[in-house]
């Protein structure tokens, strides 16, 4: 279905749902056809133009495009001035690329503790596993639920740690009435098509320092003291110099241009997936041992991804449950990962105990949700939840440990 349509796709019986989808139509095909007839693909005005009104819908001052949510931290880190030998703080509850950010400068991830209801970090999980090597703590908006970040940033400040927001699911969100990202001293953002505004790959670095905007810009290009866009406007190439150890992580025109069309449509999508999430918990309340992602105090989540916590009460354990919606045609998934279970992981020291994140990623599931779904089709999930919540003989739940 095209984005100008209008109205949601109506999923019917037998129908496959999958659990994401990104909303793309014939504009973005425009932009992209615009920029290549234009004969400029890579880096170039399209994503200084994307960078400006990015920054602009997030409440700050500069924004960097880059290759990936996962280059954002690299160098939000590398800018932030984490040495090898530091150590930074990081929840487990979250996609690996946050712990393994800290390891790309040499730097020790610290696990902490997530909240047991957002699945985010708390100031007082943070304070536990503080330590003298500390120089940054990377909190994330999981699932698009905005963080607690304000007591973060006060803690943070008052020990010179810099703190990352990783917002990589929450573009759209608000935290105390602005956009999240805001109260961090550098955000990073991802437009993979898992997220709400994507640009197919790519991400964005955002921040209110100047140097650390400009030093960004200039790692992403190998540390070049001169931009493409430089090079092109010149007969003769101004000399250029490598003034340190860069990377390459450029976002180009063609994705940039497609992010253009996707921010314009942003409050759109924020405001179909909230609405769609209200449809899914009016139709599951009451399920027993059921319990979905709520909004936190003083934030607006986008629902990026809209997770269920499965309690004892349920009749099946969460595998049980994702078994019996992909019988009915629905692909709903795991929910978030924990980093320090993880081979990657192994042996890895913990400060201290992860109950909620273990409770957590052993019990949670991502329900389809996206902007074409459709009320139909968030009840057809819902009516097969409550029929899994009361299963047949021979449905048995497994024990699972947390």
């Amino acid at each position: 279905m095209s984005a100008e349509a209008g109205h949601p796709t109506a999923h019917l019986d037998g129908e496959r749902i999958n659990v994401m989808k990104p909303w793309v139509g014939v504009e973005e095909a425009h932009a992209v056809a615009e920029v290549i007839a234009s004969g400029w693909l890579a880096q170039g005005p399209r994503v200084a133009e994307f960078e400006r009104a990015f920054a602009s819908a997030q409440d700050v001052a500069y924004g960097v495009a880059v290759s990936s949510c996962t280059a954002a931290l690299h160098l939000a880190l590398v800018v932030a001035g984490v040495q090898p030998g530091d150590e930074v703080v990081v929840p487990s509850f979250s996609f690996i690329a946050t712990a393994n950010a800290p390891r790309y400068v040499g730097a020790e991830p610290v696990f902490a503790d997530v909240d047991p209801v957002t699945g985010n970090l708390t100031v007082a999980g943070v304070a536990q596993v503080l330590g003298p090597r500390t120089t940054a703590v990377i909190v994330v908006d999981q699932g698009g639920i905005p963080a607690d970040v304000e007591p973060l940033a006060e803690l943070c400040a008052a020990r010179g740690i810099a703190l990352v927001e990783d917002a990589a699911c929450a573009v759209g969100s608000l935290y105390l009435g602005r956009p999240v990202g805001v109260g961090a001293d550098i955000a990073a953002w991802s437009f993979h098509p898992r997220k709400l505004l994507t640009t197919g790959e790519g991400g964005m670095l955002t921040t209110d320092r100047a140097e650390w905007a400009e030093r960004a810009r200039r790692l992403r290009q190998h540390s070049a003291s001169v931009s493409a866009a430089e090079r092109h406007a010149s007969l003769r190439a101004p000399a250029e110099r490598y003034t340190e150890i860069g990377f390459n992580y450029r976002m180009t025109d063609v994705q940039a241009a497609i992010g253009l069309v996707q921010l314009g449509r942003l409050q759109e999508m924020v405001e179909r997936r909230r609405a769609l999430a209200a449809v899914y918990r009016d139709a599951l309340d009451g399920v027993p041992g059921l319990r979905l992602v709520e909004d936190p105090p003083g934030g607006a989540a986008n629902f990026q991804s809209l997770w269920a916590e499965i309690g004892d009460e349920f009749p099946l354990d969460r595998d049980a449950l994702l078994d019996a919606l992909a019988a009915e045609g629905i692909s709903a998934r795991p929910g978030i990962m924990a980093a320090h279970l993880e081979p990657a992981f192994s042996g890895w020291p913990l400060r201290v105990p992860l109950t909620a994140t273990e409770r957590l990623t052993a019990r949670t599931l991502i329900l389809p949700l996206y902007h074409e779904l459709g009320e139909a089709g968030v009840l057809r999930v819902a009516d097969a939840v409550r029929r899994a919540s009361a299963p047949v003989a021979g449905h048995a739940r497994r024990e699972v440990r947390t």
